[in-house]
């Protein structure tokens, strides 16, 4: 196992997702990325987070998104976070949850307004929420559209994803 450090961390995180109960099912997933070997590493398809061993986590090229290593399919939202590593240099990692508060926010199209200072410790302004996908990205490459639209929501509200480290995709989770 070439990159153990990052599977078991990975896996570690993705885990604890099923431990809090941010995600029914197998829905959610957590990544990682190690810039430096130029590989992301992230949960696989299905498989349930308390079975969940450091060799089913894939290990994908950052560059392609080719599989390196791990059992199984990566997951299906493995493109978006691909998306993501590339406009996001300073990220290290992606949470993937559908916690049934977020969604709700998600659904109604509506950004999180900070209400206090437990918001204000962790992000430095609201939550954003993306614009809804087109009727193209979501029949096209839609994991892919999906990372696009999250860097085009930074983008355009000009926010740094440091100070503001999440994002509702409106419609989604």
């Amino acid at each position: 196992m070439k990159h153990c450090d990052l599977r078991e961390a990975v896996c570690a995180v993705n885990r604890e997702i099923g431990r809090r109960g941010l995600a029914k099912l197998t829905w959610g997933n957590a990544s990682a990325v190690d810039r430096e070997a130029g590989v992301m590493a992230i949960k696989p398809s299905g498989v349930p987070y308390d079975m969940l061993t450091p060799e089913d986590v894939v290990v994908l090229s950052l560059a392609d998104g080719a599989r390196i290593e791990g059992r199984g399919r990566p997951s299906s939202d493995a493109p978006t976070h691909l998306v993501l590593y590339r406009g996001f240099a300073c990220m290290g990692g992606v949470v993937h949850t559908h916690s049934r508060y977020a969604t709700a926010w998600a659904q109604a199209g509506r950004g999180i307004p900070c209400f206090g200072t437990t918001h204000a410790d962790a992000f430095h302004g609201p939550v954003p929420v993306t614009r809804d996908l087109t009727r193209e990205e979501v029949e096209g490459d839609y994991e892919a559209a999906t990372g696009s639209v999250i860097l085009e929501c930074f983008e355009r509200g000009r926010i740094d994803p440091l100070a503001v480290p999440a994002v509702l995709v409106r419609g989604h989770a």
